[in-house]
């Protein structure tokens, strides 16, 4: 192992048998002993990775990647099938917050059996509890048994415990949502002051701010097989494309199936409806924004039934971040948002309609009529 690294991990694959209608009892066993059945679900192909000491590194991809399994292989709470995988220091892992908790003893007498299990002995404890007290805010409640405990009050000493052991590496999964907001900024912090100093950090989150901020290198796992490594605004970008790509196959597919219907929205920012406007304004701006699930799908503006052309597409950042979510692959912040611009004097004085809608094939998604005047 190079002395460089804390972590080594070499064309490394895990796989679990899941099995089907497994035999509960040994009558079972014995009557049905041929009707097992099972499947091999592959979790992780072929990873080879390194981590050095003092990095503070992030695993990152979509739920099922196989991100909290590396962790647990990394620990050695399970062990891969094919491969290797090595450590250089003290580790403590923080998988599962407060295992080890027994909810009929104070929350003094937890930190002692839950210290003991990071491999802390008693004497240790006894230097080091005044402070995991402190940095827990329990106060007076620490000598209260833990089925008492709040799941904030319980995460936040769970958490104080295991960030407060003396460890060369540590492995943090999906816990950096402890408690209030205030508790979660000291836990940051807390993180920030061991990254700062020569401990080793592997965490897997879904915050992606968290990575920026805090990591040195982003490791993206896609379907259990390594797919990038390093900066991590560069890595979590190409992840978030992915994201969406994948997203919209799916959305499509579901489309495609009957399971999701085709929707559109569409909007009118200007003019507002029964406004009035001169002729000699001589131009009246339209603009507006429409999306929908369907890339076939087509934006059609008409004033009194005639169609309008010249339609100029335009960015729409605020429509982006309140429909990303739902229209995922979809949409594109930079064609978002629509204007056109409408000489006055070609038109008589009187009520006018303008209407807007996106369209498949004949089928209308949504439409939005606007009525104003000219005078």
């Amino acid at each position: 192992m190079n002395q460089e690294n804390a972590i080594e991990v070499r064309k490394m694959s895990k796989h679990f048998k899941v099995e089907y209608d497994r035999a509960n009892t040994l009558k079972e066993r014995l009557i049905f002993w041929k009707s097992g059945n099972y499947e091999i679900k592959e979790v992780l192909k072929d990873i080879s990775l390194d981590i050095k000491k003092g990095e503070t590194v992030a695993l990152i991809g979509t739920n099922g990647s196989g991100k909290s399994t590396l962790l647990k292989l990394m620990t050695k709470i399970i062990y891969p099938n094919q491969g290797t995988i090595e450590t250089d220091g003290k580790l403590t892992s923080l998988l599962e917050l407060g295992a080890g908790f027994h909810p009929d003893f104070t929350g003094r007498e937890n930190i002692y059996f839950n210290a003991s299990i990071f491999g802390l002995t008693h004497q240790e404890i006894d230097q080091r509890i005044d402070q995991i007290i402190e940095f827990s805010e329990l106060g007076e409640n620490i000598d209260n048994p833990i089925r008492t405990y709040s799941s904030g009050m319980y995460m936040r000493l769970a958490f104080s415990v295991a960030i407060n052991v003396d460890a060369e590496i540590l492995l943090i999964d999906e816990i950096l949502a402890v408690g209030d907001q205030h508790f979660q900024d000291k836990c940051f912090d807390k993180l920030e002051e061991l990254k700062n100093s020569d401990k080793t950090i592997v965490i897997v989150t879904h915050s992606l701010d968290v990575v920026k901020k805090l990591c040195d290198r982003a490791i993206w796992i896609y379907k259990g097989e390594f797919k990038l490594d390093g900066d991590p605004t560069y890595v979590i970008d190409e992840y978030l494309k992915q994201v969406e790509k994948d997203h919209h196959n799916e959305r499509r597919k579901a489309i495609e199936s009957g399971k999701e219907k085709v929707k559109g929205i569409v909007f009118v920012d200007r003019p507002r409806d029964f406004s009035t406007f001169s002729k000699n304004e001589q131009t009246l701006f339209c603009a507006g924004w429409e999306l929908s699930n369907s890339d076939d799908a087509q934006l059609m503006i008409t004033l009194d039934g005639e169609p309008i052309k010249d339609v100029v597409r335009t960015p729409r950042q605020d429509v982006y971040d309140a429909y990303a979510e739902t229209y995922l692959g979809f949409i594109d912040k930079n064609t978002l948002g629509w204007q056109v611009s409408i000489p006055l004097h070609q038109y008589d004085p009187g009520s006018h309609k303008l209407k807007v809608f996106n369209r498949l094939n004949e089928t209308i998604l949504a439409e939005k009529e606007i009525v104003f005047t000219i005078e």
